[in-house]
């Protein structure tokens, strides 16, 4: 639990402030005024002053903002009422008061130009953390290879129900769209699934008819689905796990054989040795392993287990490379690679998280789909305990996701913003201030619903319903 506290306050800490600091640093840049640089929304909790600005944490940390001087319509976000722009601080007063005079160094006094690239800041900088942190992960872990979408294995155990005809898919069969959509490599395959409507999807194949699969609303659901179908792997058969009173303890299978035939033909890998198990349910199957540089002969009869859609698998109670089915093989290469992996990868989740926002305006997604802070929470945790490289990708996609949402034209947020501008631009003149807060309140309570909506869901997924 303290892991997972840890982890999300890091995680939304450190992506609010990358937001807000893009917005603050550019701010000063054109030389406007910053009288509060907030992580949080709503009343003040702790802060300090230094120079002309006021840094605070505040009451709801699921955001920030930095408001600059002439930008009254701001007041809704510090959890105060709209107060009138020549009103003395802590009197509010009725919002037709004329405004008080554009200093030289207010927001409005800029040109348009440098409005917009201030406002646009926030979302830049986002990006620009997702792009270093994946060029990051490349360089140090290596630049994941993309194998092509041939099917090396199907863990059956992930497959949510209504997908279990995936199952049957077998090894070497390749698969060629999702949905319609063509697919070159796993990576396309994966990004397809995950993006998938709930609901009825074809896996269209190289060599036979497409499978017909149901997709479901969870989200969780949808990512165990994007990850059990496994590309070819060549990994050892190496057994790391024996599960005691299984058939492979009674045939004397030990933790660190590796599995060299099986059934009478040889085994490259770990995917080699499921399939000759998975195939004879029920009848003994001859196996080989190395154990300690000798070879030992031994037999052992795979307990069949029946899966919904009725198909029967041998089991027999091993572990093997825990990475297989979640990792793909690593290719190290120099920097500059990296650099591209990093600029490719921030360029996909971008584009996909912009086709989940479309699905979920045009009714394809579902509002079930939408996370809030306690599955960002339980993500967090997760990601934290599993290594560093999982923790620096989880925010960098996080970081897409922030920097895309925050491009919607809804007052409060940074496309609200622009859109603002873009009416300025058009009609030659500003929104009355008057009109730019009762604006912004609205989109408070937009923002404020969107966020018990996603509260509501994380809540739904925690009881399980």
């Amino acid at each position: 639990m303290l892991i997972t506290i840890l982890a999300t306050a890091v995680v939304l800490g450190v992506l609010i402030f990358v937001h807000e600091l893009g917005h603050f640093m550019t701010a000063k840049w054109v030389d406007i005024e910053v009288p509060r640089f907030s992580i949080g929304f709503g009343p003040k909790v702790l802060g300090f002053k230094r120079g002309e600005t006021e840094y605070v944490l505040s009451l709801l940390p699921l955001g920030g903002y930095v408001k600059m001087a002439g930008m009254e319509e701001m007041e809704p976000m510090e959890g105060g009422p709209a107060a009138s722009p020549n009103a003395p601080t802590g009197a509010p007063q009725p919002l037709d008061e004329p405004p008080r005079p554009r200093g030289p160094r207010d927001f409005e006094a800029k040109s348009l130009p440098a409005r917009a690239l201030v406002i646009s800041a926030g979302v830049l900088m986002n990006l620009l953390f997702a792009f270093l942190a994946f060029s990051t992960v490349g360089m140090i872990w290596g630049v994941p290879s993309n194998p092509p979408s041939v099917v090396g294995g199907v863990a059956e155990d992930l497959l949510p129900a209504g997908t279990e005809a995936l199952a049957r898919l077998p090894r070497g069969a390749r698969i060629t769209s999702v949905g319609g959509r063509a697919v070159d490599d796993f990576a396309d395959l994966r990004l397809q699934i995950s993006a998938a409507p709930a609901g009825s999807l074809d896996i269209g194949l190289a060599d036979a008819p497409p499978v017909r699969i149901l997709v479901p609303e969870s989200d969780s659901l949808r990512a165990r689905l994007a990850v059990a179908i496994e590309p070819v792997f060549e990994s050892e058969a190496r057994i790391s796990e024996v599960v005691g009173g299984g058939p492979a303890e009674v045939a004397g299978l030990e933790r660190g054989d590796i599995v060299v035939a099986a059934g009478g033909a040889p085994v490259a890998s770990w995917q080699d040795f499921v399939a000759a198990i998975e195939a004879t349910p029920g009848r003994g199957v001859p196996i080989t392993v190395e154990r300690d540089g000798t070879r030992v002969e031994l037999s052992v009869i795979p307990r069949a287990d029946t899966l919904a859609d009725g198909s029967t698998y041998g089991r027999i109670g091993v572990g093997g490379p825990s990475a297989a089915r979640l990792l793909a093989p690593r290719e190290r290469q120099g920097p500059l690679h990296a650099i591209a992996f990093g600029a490719e990868e921030t360029w996909r989740w971008t584009r996909l998280t912009v086709e989940f926002l479309g699905g979920l305006f045009s009714g394809r997604q579902s509002v079930r789909n939408v996370g809030g802070p306690i599955l960002i929470g339980q993500i967090s945790g997760e990601v934290a305990r599993a290594g560093a490289e999982a923790f620096i990708n989880f925010m960098a996609l996080l970081s897409v996701n922030l920097a895309v949402l925050n491009l919607l034209p809804i007052p409060v947020l940074d496309g609200g913003h622009l859109v603002f501008l873009a009416i300025e631009g058009i009609r030659g003149r500003a929104l009355s201030l008057q009109q730019r807060i009762r604006l912004t309140q609205v989109g408070m309570v937009l923002i404020l619903g969107l966020m018990v909506l996603a509260l509501g869901n994380d809540l739904m997924r925690l009881i399980g319903r």
